[in-house]
């Protein structure tokens, strides 16, 4: 895949929804909804970002995609050893904050997004103006075969992302 260097400027100022446990029976799954507070943790724990932009509540493939990869024992192994996760959400019923609903449209309109689900995993760093970088490693949304399937594309991604650090 090319490599793409994308500038985007967030929303100053901290978002009121932080990072937030989903509701994944306790497996410890840790889901950030500030993408600036995600790239933070991702810097401290030198992984990529999983920008996960979803309808939660109206979108059946965002559902679909969560029960049967995102809740699994396989994916929350996966995830806590390879990125930091993020839900960019775009609900119905409910309404989000006006600032997390700016940076999610922001970054809707930065990566491009025609459907739902889809899944970003990026790297993203931020300049000395404030700017954030992302850097496009790979992109999918739901892969029928559950986790293992699922997670044999994300891997696939972040292979190829490690190949071409070693060139």
């Amino acid at each position: 895949m090319k490599k793409l260097m994308i500038a985007l400027l967030l929303v100053s100022g901290s978002l009121t929804m932080q990072a937030q446990d989903t509701n994944d029976g306790g497996k410890g799954q840790v889901w950030y909804s500030d993408v600036k507070e995600a790239m933070k943790v991702s810097k401290k724990k030198k992984k990529p970002l999983m920008l996960f932009f979803t309808g939660s509540d109206w979108c059946g493939w965002c559902i679909r995609l969560q029960k049967e990869v995102f809740k699994t024992p396989e994916f929350t192994k996966w995830a806590k050893d390879n990125v930091v996760l993020v839900e960019l959400d775009f609900p119905r019923k409910k309404q989000l904050p006006a600032e997390l609903q700016k940076q999610n449209m922001e970054l809707q309109q930065t990566f491009q997004v025609r459907g739902y689900p889809t899944v970003w995993i990026v790297n993203a760093t931020t300049n000395k103006d404030k700017q954030v970088n992302f850097e496009q490693l790979g992109t999918t949304g739901y892969v029928a075969g559950g986790p293992s399937k699922w997670l044999e594309g994300a891997n696939q991604i972040l292979a190829n992302n490690k190949k071409k650090k070693k060139s």
